[in-house]
């Protein structure tokens, strides 16, 4: 009976350290979804191209500039003589207005002190703030996925909204200043 006790025991131990058996897909997938998702990013960054070379074509008083970035800009107050421009780590001052593409103010008269490439800014914003000198002021236009993408800022910029912002650079501190 002891053995029938100690042969019971060494069974379970056996059975109980077996390692559970992999879960095979229920289906597979072909990458459709990817698939699906570069023809919606394709269709939106169609849709938002033809706004915003609308807004270009009804404003031909103003010369736009296509930037390497992917935005478009043009100076509403261009300096000429100045040549000191932001670089990473200097220390600027800058004030913002932010509409939509349909210009409706989201932001207005937004002031802001920003370290260069080390503190959180939106990609166009902080490309465009690399092309202005002191007391610069010009008007970018953003395509969603220069501005806040997919997610948004959580408070008033939803989900894939192109943006135009009305930047003026106030100072630049030198990071060797």
């Amino acid at each position: 009976m002891k053995n029938l006790h100690i042969i019971a025991i060494l069974t379970l131990l056996c059975l109980s350290c077996k390692s559970p058996d992999a879960r095979l897909p229920e289906s597979v997938q072909s990458g459709s979804f990817l698939k699906a998702s570069v023809e919606r990013n394709k269709k939106l960054n169609l849709s938002e191209r033809k706004q915003i070379q609308k807004i270009i074509k009804d404003n031909p008083n103003k010369e736009y500039i296509a930037s390497e970035s992917g935005f478009w800009y043009h100076y509403n107050n261009k300096i000429e003589n100045d040549t000191i421009q932001p670089e990473f780590g200097d220390e600027i001052h800058f004030t913002f207005d932010v509409s939509n593409i349909e210009g409706d103010k989201i932001y207005d008269n937004t002031s802001k002190t920003y370290i260069m490439d080390k503190e959180e800014l939106f990609t166009g914003l902080r490309e465009g703030l690399k092309l202005l000198k002191p007391t610069e002021t010009a008007t970018f236009i953003f395509p969603s996925q220069k501005a806040f993408g997919y997610y948004g800022d959580d408070y008033k910029i939803g989900t894939n909204i192109p943006l135009i912002c009305k930047v003026t650079l106030n100072t630049i501190t030198k990071k060797n200043d």
